[in-house]
């Protein structure tokens, strides 16, 4: 078989994964799916580590405020509620609420970076769907990188009300780290305004109002890091047929 000197150049330099152009840059090609997989699975290997980062933050912070409550008893019971033990109450009351904030921040670190694996892994389902059209009616995921495919992945239900929305927030382990917070901080406000001396009244009042306080401070914060820590849309929903 007479094979030409060019045609051996051409085929070894093609063996070595110098491949064309044209057929490097496609998104349908062999190595291209290769790299979009093990991406995809390195991803998905991300938002697992930060979930369970975010269960066992949650788990701590709980076991902290339990034991503080056990020790609180005990305290009551050698003691008795005097002044004494009100600032007893006040200290562990500020250790709680230090725990509380440093996993509610932490929380939504892990909610980041869930959300930015969750918008990585709805780009590479995107990129399947160039790659075989007639795949895309099979995803129940999201295939956009906007806020709408990645609130599709991640499992929220779509076109509903702020005020569900904001329920819906509330049930999460965020929401709920956030709340508890905030009601440890209302407690602290109420004992500190009962020890400087005004009436229990008007230090429930002063309960509640940092209790709102806190828990609005809470989810501006998290509201803000969340959109602040999106990628740049490059697939928005929309933009081509799903």
């Amino acid at each position: 078989m007479d094979i030409s000197k060019g045609e051996i150049t051409e085929t070894a330099h093609l063996s070595h994964g110098n491949w064309p152009e044209s057929n490097a840059d496609s998104i349908g090609h062999e190595r291209a799916l290769q790299i979009l997989s093990t991406e995809h699975w390195s991803l998905l290997s991300q938002r697992s580590l930060a979930y369970n980062e975010s269960l066992t933050r949650v788990a701590m912070f709980l076991t902290v405020l339990s034991m503080s409550f056990v020790a609180l008893a005990f305290f009551a019971q050698a003691t008795g509620f005097t002044p004494d033990y009100l600032v007893l109450v006040v200290i562990i009351a500020c250790f709680n609420l230090f725990v509380g904030l440093a996993t509610f921040v932490r929380i939504v670190g892990t909610w980041i970076i869930e959300g930015q694996a969750i918008q990585g892994m709805n780009r590479i389902r995107h990129a399947y769907t160039e790659i075989s059209p007639g795949v895309t009616k099979y995803f129940v995921a999201g295939i956009h990188d906007d806020p709408k495919g990645i609130a599709q992945t991640f499992g929220a239900v779509p076109d509903r009300s702020r005020f569900t929305s904001a329920l819906y927030g509330l049930s999460t382990a965020l929401g709920m780290v956030a709340i508890i917070t905030a009601f440890v901080a209302a407690a602290l406000v109420a004992l500190v305004a009962v020890l400087a001396g005004v009436s229990l009244g008007v230090g429930l009042t002063a309960g509640a109002v940092g209790l709102i306080l806190v828990l609005a401070t809470e989810g501006a914060f998290a509201a803000r890091a969340l959109r602040s820590s999106m990628l740049p849309t490059k697939f928005p929903s929309g933009a081509d047929a799903r």
